[in-house]
């Protein structure tokens, strides 16, 4: 597939469209399972490796129904790297045909024809065509976002505390643990654990970054705006 790297869509409420999404999710994927000739294989070490480069995706052909191209299925789950509940944030199935055989050994050279992508989040599943997919860019952040997350809780963990007082309103009864759970060039998502369930917030970033070098001064601004707010958080003693 060729990624042209145009400006994406512009999403709404400052969060990635479900071509980001997809795009970012493939960008950061250490491994991946192809499901083809009835066979499952699991494609591990792709170290962050975009694997698009190792499987390209080519347009439908017309007419190309009448011949027999073996199906394929490439499945990705994005995981939280920090120890939320339920650490499964997204999944990502590309469906299609080979174009070419496929193996293990020689997939940088397998070719596939593109049916969809699908993206199954919280909020539910969505389909993204080619089109959106060629338009989109991965997030900036999105190789190094484990990174940072792990940074954070490990070594900062009071600022994340500190981030509560950003979240209005806060969920009614205690919240057990604050972790963060996201982040992308819009800005971090916090989960507040409770007792019986959980919520999920994003605090917007001052502006969107364009890589990944300004993600200091971003997310220092929002500490800053955390210390200079009055609001009080609810984590026990």
């Amino acid at each position: 597939m060729r990624m042209s790297g145009a400006a994406p869509a512009t999403p709404a409420a400052g969060r990635p469209t479900d071509a980001e999404r997809v795009r970012s999710v493939l960008a950061a994927a250490h491994s991946m399972t192809v499901v083809t000739d009835g066979l499952r294989s699991e494609v591990r070490h792709l170290d962050g490796a975009d694997p698009m480069g190792r499987l390209h995706l080519h347009p439908g052909e017309p007419g190309g129904d009448g011949e027999h191209r073996p199906s394929i299925r490439l499945e990705f789950t994005d995981i939280a790297p920090t120890p939320v509940r339920d650490r499964v944030r997204a999944r990502v199935t590309i469906l299609g045909r080979l174009l070419s055989p496929y193996t293990d050994e020689g997939a940088d050279s397998t070719c596939m024809e593109f049916g969809s992508a699908v993206l199954e989040t919280a909020q539910g599943r969505s389909y993204v065509g080619i089109e959106e997919l060629d338009a989109a860019c991965p997030d900036p952040l999105a190789p190094h976002e484990a990174g940072m997350l792990t940074h954070l809780l490990d070594d900062h963990a009071e600022l994340v505390t500190l981030l509560l007082r950003l979240v209005q309103p806060l969920p009614t009864g205690a919240i057990l643990r604050v972790l963060p759970l996201a982040m992308d060039r819009y800005g971090i998502t916090l989960r507040l654990e409770q007792r019986r369930g959980h919520r999920d917030v994003r605090l917007p970033f001052p502006s969107p970054l364009d890589d990944v070098e300004q993600s200091g001064v971003q997310i220092q601004a929002l500490f800053s705006a955390a210390r200079r707010s009055s609001h009080r958080n609810s984590l026990p003693a």
